[in-house]
């Protein structure tokens, strides 16, 4: 029995143990027997496993970072519409941001009661400026010291103002003013009423405007009304007034003809509201002055007709190095006299004066006239950048 016992052991034993012996062996036979069949020595089989890893991991890397991108909170996102072809998008878009900005400038400013009345015989605009009404608090108690400053875009250096009311929103101003507009000035000349915070330490804060273009209510019959405050508007750039002359130039004899022929609407310099006057026609040469000469001075009017005209000897070969600078001034027999406005024409200049001098060129010995627009004497100096005049040595003695 214990013979037959162990034959069984003995016997029993090969047969159970020989399909895991099996399995241990025969694997790793099988990966030795596939990767054998690869054509690669076996350092290149390990660089290839490295690349694999590596690329894997880029992978990895690239999706974890797409889906933080994806959470981070909308307020950071830039929204542009210059990439956006559809008109419809950005008509539905843009418009609705910009009436928002209006509209929380224009609210919550208050407004204000006024009345006009003009003389068409003595050419004067009475403005009355009546009250105002639910004022913005500018002051930290909530309330405002408000006052009014009333003057037409027309004569900017004319402006009055009302009396200051403390601790109010709701001033009752009661004031009249009168402006001294003839009928061919009412069209182009706008009325503007800001209501200002005092502060007597600080800068006074603008609380809101009314700004009533006089071409767009009847002079005919007397006006009150009310209107909403608004923003305040950028300060107005300052009208000088406008000119006109013609250009002329014949390079066979080099002869520059300046025409001065007239101006209109020039800024008032005098008490009176008008001016006196006249043009100076100056010639730069390599940014120095040259040449000059001036007309008659016209008096008591902001029309002026000159009719004069100027020649000028200017050398063909010199022409591209010339600025002919225009300039209107105001006459003064005690103080001295003022500059209304000034521009310039040459190759240096721009917009319409570059254009003026370009078609006088290109149109020799025919005359070219041409309105155009002064601008600041400051500004039209700097832009010309004048080098001032050589100092020759004395000679010794």
């Amino acid at each position: 029995m214990v013979v037959a016992a162990r034959k069984d052991g003995v016997t029993a034993s090969p047969l159970t143990s020989s399909p895991a012996a099996i399995a241990t062996t025969a694997q790793p036979g099988f990966l030795g027997g596939w990767l054998s069949r690869i054509p690669l020595p076996k350092w290149a089989l390990i660089a290839v496993a490295v690349a694999a890893v590596v690329l894997l991991l880029l992978f990895l890397i690239c999706i974890v970072r797409c889906c933080c991108s994806k959470k981070k909170p909308k307020k950071k996102e830039r929204v542009t519409l210059h990439a956006v072809s559809s008109p419809t998008t950005a008509s539905l878009v843009q418009p609705e941001m910009e009436d928002l900005e209006q509209h929380v400038e224009q609210t919550g400013r208050g407004k204000l009661q006024y009345s006009l009345e003009y003389n068409f015989r003595a050419q004067e605009l009475k403005v009355g400026v009546k009250q105002a009404a639910e004022l913005k608090a500018m002051d930290r108690r909530g309330t405002s010291d408000p006052y009014v400053i009333v003057y037409l875009t027309s004569d900017t250096k004319r402006k009055y103002e009302t009396k200051v009311y403390r601790k109010t929103l709701n001033p009752v101003f009661n004031e009249s003013f009168t402006f001294q507009v003839t009928q061919a000035e009412v069209p182009e000349s706008t009325l503007v009423m800001q209501i200002y915070d005092f502060n007597r330490f600080a800068k006074h804060d603008i609380i809101g405007e009314v700004r009533l273009p006089l071409a767009s209510v009847s002079l005919q019959h007397v006006i009150e009304q009310w209107s909403e405050l608004a923003a305040a508007s950028k300060v107005e750039e300052e009208q000088l007034g406008e000119i006109c002359f013609s250009l002329r130039y014949v390079p066979s004899t080099g002869k520059l003809t300046v025409l001065i022929l007239e101006a209109k609407k020039l800024k008032r310099m005098d008490s009176d509201g008008l001016s006196d006057p006249f043009v100076k026609v100056h010639l730069i040469l390599n940014r120095k002055k040259w040449k000059k000469k001036k007309t008659n001075v016209k008096k008591n009017t902001l029309n002026p007709y000159f009719n004069e005209v100027f020649v000028f000897e200017v050398p063909f070969n010199q022409i591209q190095n010339v600025d002919v600078v225009i300039s209107v001034w105001d006459h003064d027999k005690v103080t001295k006299n003022e500059p209304i406005g000034k521009l310039f024409l040459g190759c240096r200049a721009t917009g319409n004066q570059l254009r003026h001098w370009s078609d006088m060129l290109s149109n020799p010995r025919r005359p070219l006239t041409q309105w155009h627009s002064l601008q600041p004497p400051d500004v039209v100096d700097k832009a010309l950048g004048l080098k001032s005049h050589l100092k020759l040595p004395l000679p010794p003695r």
